[in-house]
C-alpha cells in the first residue's frame, strides 16, 4: 500500500473535486530531483507536466512506501476528511515468483595451507605436507559448493547456517554440511542440473585425484557423475595462492525444477 501525507491546505482541497491538486514527492535523497503529480478528478494518480500547476502547489508528500506503480493504475481513496491517501496494490505483484523453473548460484571458499593440518578436499584426504587451517575440517571445495546451492535457494551462507562459533562444528566432516544444503535444495523442489568447480592452489598436483574427488563429489550430491565438472588450476606463483600458502575454490551450480 501506498501512503502520502497532505498538509492541511491539500487535505481540505481532496474532499472537492472542484480543483485538481498538484502533489510533490518529497524523496529520499535530496539530491534526486522532485516529482511532480497531479490528483485529478478521475481519482487516479498520473504524471503532472503543466507548469501553472506546480507553480500554485504548496503542499508536500511524504513517500512511506516506495514502490513502482503497477501497470494499471490503482484507485484512490479519499475520505470526507481526508489528511491521507492510499492507493491499494495488487498483493499478487510484490512478490517474486518461488516456483523458477530454474536458479543459478556462485560459491567461493579460501583457507589458509598450514603444517599439521590433513588436506582434504571433496571429501577425499589429499597427501601433502600441509592443510587447511579451519573450525571444521576445511574442505574448500564442499564448503565452496554447499555455499553455491544455498546461493542459488536464496539462502544464508554456510557461515551463518554453520557458524564457526558452535563448538559443535569443530572438526566436523563437511559431508554434513553438503548432506544438508542437498535437503535444503530437494525440500525447495529443486534438483541439480549441473556444476562446475574450478580449485585454485599452487601444490599439490590435483590431476591424479581429480576423478576420485569428482566421483565422490557426486555420490554427495545424489547426482550423476556426467553433470559434475571439476577444474584445477595453479596461481602462477602469484600472492598466498601460487606461494602454497592458501587454497582456493570457485563453484556455479544451476539446480532445476523437478
Amino acid at each position: 500500500m501506498f501512503l502520502f501525507v497532505l498538509s492541511g491546505t491539500e487535505a481540505s482541497m481532496a474532499t472537492t473535486t472542484a480543483s485538481p491538486i498538484s502533489v510533490y514527492i518529497v524523496p529520499a535523497k535530496p539530491a534526486v530531483n522532485r516529482l511532480c503529480f497531479h490528483l485529478a478528478t478521475s481519482s487516479f494518480l498520473r504524471p503532472c507536466n503543466n507548469d501553472n500547476h506546480r507553480k500554485h502547489s504548496t503542499g508536500l508528500v511524504s513517500l512511506f512506501y516506495r514502490r513502482r506503480l503497477p501497470s494499471t493504475q490503482s484507485p484512490l481513496i479519499v475520505s470526507a476528511t481526508a489528511v491521507a491517501i492510499e492507493i491499494e496494490e495488487d498483493n499478487t505483484s510484490r512478490n517474486p515468483s518461488k516456483t523458477l523453473p530454474f536458479r543459478v548460484g556462485h560459491g567461493f571458499d579460501l583457507h589458509r595451507l598450514e603444517p599439521g593440518y590433513p588436506l582434504i578436499i571433496g571429501g577425499i584426504n589429499i597427501p601433502h605436507d600441509k592443510g587447511c587451517e579451519a573450525h571444521s575440517d576445511g574442505d574448500v571445495l564442499l564448503h565452496c559448493v554447499v555455499d553455491a546451492i544455498l546461493g542459488a535457494l536464496g539462502l544464508p551462507d554456510i557461515g551463518q547456517i554453520f557458524p564457526d562459533s558452535d563448538p559443535k562444528w569443530k572438526g566436523a566432516a563437511s559431508s554434513v554440511f553438503i548432506k544438508e544444503a542437498v535437503r535444503l535444495m530437494n525440500e525447495a523442489g529443486y534438483e541439480l542440473g549441473n556444476l562446475d568447480a574450478t580449485l585454485i592452489l599452487q601444490r599439490p598436483k590435483v590431476s591424479p585425484h581429480k576423478e576420485v574427488i569428482r566421483a565422490n563429489l557426486s555420490a554427495l550430491l545424489g547426482a550423476d557423475p556426467s553433470v559434475v565438472n571439476l577444474k584445477a588450476k595453479t596461481h602462477e606463483k602469484v600472492d598466498s595462492l601460487g606461494e602454497n600458502r592458501s587454497i582456493a575454490a570457485h563453484t556455479v551450480v544451476l539446480l532445476m525444477r523437478k
